[in-house]
């Protein structure tokens, strides 16, 4: 069935579906990594967000549950240039266009990708719909003006747990960790978990009391989608624990920690979506390539307290990526050392985190 991608400056694309049917809203983004489809799509980050892939040949090893980050596809469309209906791996258990159609969430090919990525890139993520039920462009690129893009929308709530629960750890018991939810991906919870700490996930919306009434040994902040500036309320909760236990935010987590440290968010131009940026950690001088996904970013020149250090930064565009605090056990970084999909080489993170939860423990 023919569908139509339009974009909120005019930019029309013609393509196919391959699964569902409908329309749906959403921010346009690119995401260069060469696998981990099925990972990007169950990311709670991507909340809000028509997902396009720039590898050209997507769903050639299907869909497998066990790889899901999340409960649920959270991305509203993905956009890809050839869909692969008959996959080949052992461990595939179904096709993407079966997942998707199974969500009722809509995939199309036959877009030019790279002419997308392209315009992406020049001129900005931008708003944009997909539909496969109006045909007429005019409409169409109006509709995507009128749609309420991701600047100032609190997209937490949309995808954080209902209530808390229990995330045991893959070894012994060392430590209990409390993660805050603003949309964890299960990848993170699985890394932590195989350090030996038993989680508790609880509600973004969660009191610091309600998080000290937990006793923790070390409290996760976690990723998430929209404008970090919106969800204020996390914030505050951040603010009054920072003196309380070891902290270690991703993604999100950062940017809210970010804020608690005084600092402004700011949005990318188009991002840093992939599993091939380039980040330089400054206290080792060595180069880690990262797993990313995110639009917004802490303002580096905001943060003013002398007592928090910079220690990573992004090689491509020198945006802010990491930082740590001289005196209290917290720290975060902007990109996914869980990874899911992408390399590893910043896992060491996690045992970084073990280790002040370690310390602050023994003093």
């Amino acid at each position: 069935m023919k569908a139509i991608l339009a974009l909120e400056d005019g930019t029309i694309f013609e393509g196919r579906t391959f699964a569902a049917e409908g329309e749906v809203t959403g921010e346009v983004v690119f995401n260069t990594s060469m696998t981990g489809y099925q990972e990007i799509l169950t990311d709670p980050s991507y909340k809000g967000q028509i997902v396009t892939l720039t590898y050209p040949l997507i769903g050639n090893y299907g869909v497998t549950d066990e790889d899901a980050e999340s409960d649920a596809i959270q991305a509203e469309a993905l956009i890809v240039r050839e869909y692969q209906r008959i996959p080949s791996n052992w461990r595939s258990q179904k096709t993407l266009a079966d997942y998707l159609n199974a969500a009722g969430v809509i995939g199309i090919e036959g877009i030019d990708t790279r002419a997308l990525t392209r315009r992406i890139r020049m001129h900005g993520a931008m708003k944009g719909i997909v539909s496969t039920v109006d045909h007429n462009v005019e409409s169409l690129v109006q509709r995507a003006k009128d749609s309420p893009g991701l600047i100032g929308r609190d997209l937490v709530k949309k995808v954080t747990c209902d209530s808390a629960y229990k995330w045991a750890g893959e070894r012994e018991r060392r430590f209990h960790v409390v993660a805050l939810d603003c949309g964890a991906k299960h990848n993170i919870l699985r890394s932590l978990a195989g350090r030996g700490c038993d989680l508790t996930v609880v509600p973004a919306h969660t009191s610091a009391d309600e998080v000290k009434s937990l006793n923790p040994d070390g409290i996760f902040l976690s990723n998430g989608p929209g404008d970090p500036a919106a969800v204020s309320y996390v914030v505050d909760t951040v603010k009054r624990l920072l003196d309380y236990r070891p902290i270690f935010g991703i993604c999100l987590g950062h940017q809210l920690l970010g804020q608690a440290f005084g600092g402004k968010t700011f949005k990318l131009k188009f991002g840093h979506r992939g599993g091939n940026q380039p980040v330089k950690n400054l206290l080792t001088g060595r180069i880690e390539i990262t797993s990313q996904n995110h639009g917004f970013s802490v303002d580096i020149d905001s943060i003013k307290d002398p007592e928090v250090e910079i220690t990573h930064i992004n090689l491509n565009d020198q945006t802010l990526e990491g930082m740590r605090h001289k005196r209290l056990p917290v720290f975060s970084v902007q990109y996914h050392p869980e990874a899911a999909p992408g390399p590893h080489d910043a896992s060491y993170l996690f045992d970084n985190f073990t280790r002040l939860m370690t310390e602050y423990a023994k003093a």
